[in-house]
């Protein structure tokens, strides 16, 4: 067992040093940018597999969350503008279009890099909370809990869109210049951005890793195979649903602070339904309930994604869909699982027919007495 987890975490290991270090010289920075991009979704995938893989919860909805980050993002890098970030807008353009006169009062704290980023974790954590607490305590659960996730995502894309002063819009927030000052077009800069995310990405894999091995992490095992059994022996099952529940919300707001500044635009088509349904395929292709399975549906799914629309524009979305569906059909587990089987049936010795191991008995010698006469 410690050798299997000392193999496990040297490939890891591995990984990331070639990401963090031949990727950037090895890829062209368009392809460095899409790459990051992958991996900022990456870590959506890894919230969604801890909820739905590790305690059996579908939420269709997490759209919603990663809007959340990438919309407090998309509000600091739409007020910093300037050269070196020296000069602050007074008003963002599309609310000049709209009539406002002044800034409004949610969009003030935004003006500040290290009130944003916390924000853009904390407050899809604490709206995932809030919505976990209201729906599990109901007992909303399997098929229902998933339809609510996605009226969530549904009303939240409207909100945005009739919100048009204030949010952007169908057109959402873009046309960003500079983050910390530094240019947010430059090649240095999206390289930064790369290596941030995938320092982010490898610190929420240990994260989850820790969770899902740990006490708490059984029990959320538990609540998923049999969730009236463990209510039966005293735990509260509600709050430990609210709390990874809130966990996940929080690693998808952190993928959308990621994603907008590599991307350069959120805007309500990121958040809705549709979207969101395709965040749990990414997981369902790489395999549910493995982490490993998470980081490679999402980067799986989103490059064949980009390499369909490269070439096949008018047909790459048949390609994309028969991706999914083969894959649902024909191997369940996902990629993950394909591996492991494979494995596993490479490790397994053949198994010899009964006609074989009747030979081989009557083909071994005969004992011998020591004066030569069998017995």
């Amino acid at each position: 067992m410690k050798t299997r987890v000392a193999n496990e975490w040297l490939v890891f290991a591995v990984l990331l040093a070639v990401l963090l270090l031949a990727a950037p010289n090895a890829l062209s920075p368009f392809r460095l940018n899409l790459l990051g991009k992958f991996l900022a979704l990456a870590i959506l995938a890894l919230g969604i597999d801890l909820i739905w893989g590790y305690t059996g919860i579908l939420s269709l909805g997490h759209g919603v969350f990663f809007g959340l980050g990438g919309y407090c993002m998309a509000m600091y890098l739409k007020l910093a503008v300037g050269t070196a970030g020296t000069y602050m807008v007074a008003l963002p353009d599309f609310m000049v279009w709209n009539g406002l006169k002044a800034l409004p009062w949610f969009w003030k704290p935004m003006y500040h890099f290290w009130i944003a980023i916390p924000l853009a974790v904390l407050l899809p954590a604490l709206c995932g909370a809030i919505f976990g607490f209201l729906t599990f305590r109901s007992r909303v659960q399997g098929v229902y809990f998933s339809i609510i996730t996605q009226a969530m995502a549904l009303v939240a894309s409207l909100l945005l869109i009739g919100q048009q002063p204030y949010t952007g819009g169908t057109n959402g927030i873009t046309d960003f210049n500079d983050i910390l000052g530094f240019p947010i077009a430059a090649k240095k800069t999206q390289t930064g951005l790369y290596i941030v995310t995938v320092l982010c990405l490898a610190a929420c894999y240990v994260l989850c890793r820790w969770i899902v091995r740990s006490k708490f992490g059984r029990v959320l095992a538990a609540i998923r195979d049999a969730e009236n059994r463990v209510r039966f022996l005293a735990y509260d099952t509600v709050m430990f649903k609210v709390f990874v529940f809130s966990i996940s919300a929080a690693l998808a707001g952190l993928a959308g602070a990621l994603f907008v500044p590599q991307v350069g635009i959120i805007s309500p088509s990121n958040i809705g339904v549709v979207p969101s349904i395709e965040m749990a395929i990414w997981v369902a292709v790489g395999g549910r309930g493995t982490l490993s399975g998470a980081v490679l549906g999402a980067v799986l799914v989103n490059a064949a994604k980009s390499a369909f629309s490269e070439s096949f524009p008018d047909f790459w979305l048949y390609f994309l869909g028969l991706l999914f569906i083969g894959v649902v059909l024909f191997f369940p587990e996902g990629c993950v699982g394909i591996f492991l089987r494979a494995r596993e049936r490479f490790r397994r010795p053949a198994k010899k027919s009964p006609g074989a191991e009747l030979k081989s008995e009557m083909e071994k010698p005969v004992p011998q007495r020591a004066g030569g006469v069998s017995r």
